[in-house]
């Protein structure tokens, strides 16, 4: 049974930590300076962030990037651990400075790791043995699905994925408001969208066709679909989500850049 202390039970922690119990095969040892927090959870709770560090080989970092400076003295002092850093904007040679370890997993997961549906980039620490990455691939599978991409991808992963599942929160908001202007109740209109998302998904998953071919297939000759495509062109949406996907990528690029000049300058 693998140890594994997390480290941060806020949302994302909390999370993982839920599913990794959930998954069995883990000993858990949760900690958080909101002891509440820790307890929810019904794990083994640390009273203290040595006593955390100190009952497991795999840490997970699952605190604000902010907070994470405070730590590293304390983290300093426990060499031979395995990492595993969920830390927005912190990249890996950040990490590796930081990090008493070879062993080193940056995780860039989305918030629905709560349905055990999230979509996780990961990459490693350049020396990390075979051993750890293939543990590091099980917990992000615990959360959903896992894609192991080079570093320097992370910003557009965070463009499409750990941001960009907002662009569909709002898409399905835009589409229910407009479901209510022909006549339907917000509520219902919602769960409608919701459903033929899913049912788009599970097409794109299956069928390997492009996207383009799918949507012009729905399209007949004078028909509603072709109109309210031809409305999404007039109105920039095509050229709306690859802005907000990029922009969403350079401020990710922003965030690191922050974090290694901040490295540069202790």
């Amino acid at each position: 049974m693998t140890k594994v202390s997390i480290i941060g039970c806020g949302n994302m922690g909390g999370a993982i930590a839920s599913a990794l119990k959930e998954a069995g095969g883990w000993d858990i040892t949760a900690y958080d300076t909101d002891k509440r927090k820790c307890e929810a959870l019904s794990l083994k709770c640390a009273s203290s962030l040595d006593e955390a560090l100190s009952a497991s080989d795999l840490i997970i970092l699952a605190i604000k990037p902010q907070v994470a400076p405070s730590l590293y003295d304390i983290i300093g002092e426990y060499k031979g651990k395995d990492y595993i850093s969920i830390l927005a904007g912190v990249p890996l040679e950040v990490l590796e400075y930081r990090l008493p370890s070879d062993n080193i997993a940056r995780f860039m997961p989305n918030i629905a790791a709560r349905e055990r549906k999230s979509v996780t980039a990961i990459a490693f620490s350049a020396d990390a043995e075979e051993d750890f990455q293939q543990t590091a691939f099980r917990v992000a599978t615990a959360i959903g699905q896992a894609f192991i991409l080079p570093e320097h991808l992370f910003p557009a992963f965070i463009g499409l994925s750990g941001s960009g599942i907002a662009y569909i929160f709002q898409l399905v908001h835009a589409m229910a408001m407009g479901g209510v202007e022909a006549g339907l109740p917000y509520k219902e209109a919602k769960e409608i969208v919701t459903n033929t998302l899913e049912s788009a998904a599970a097409i794109l998953a299956s069928d390997g066709e492009n996207p383009v071919e799918l949507a012009t297939r729905v399209c007949s000759a004078g028909g509603t679909t072709v109109r309210g495509m031809n409305t999404l062109s007039e109105c920039g949406f095509d050229a709306a989500l690859v802005a907000a996907v990029n922009a969403a990528a350079q401020r990710s690029i922003e965030l690191e850049k922050t974090a290694l000049e901040r490295k540069d300058n202790d």
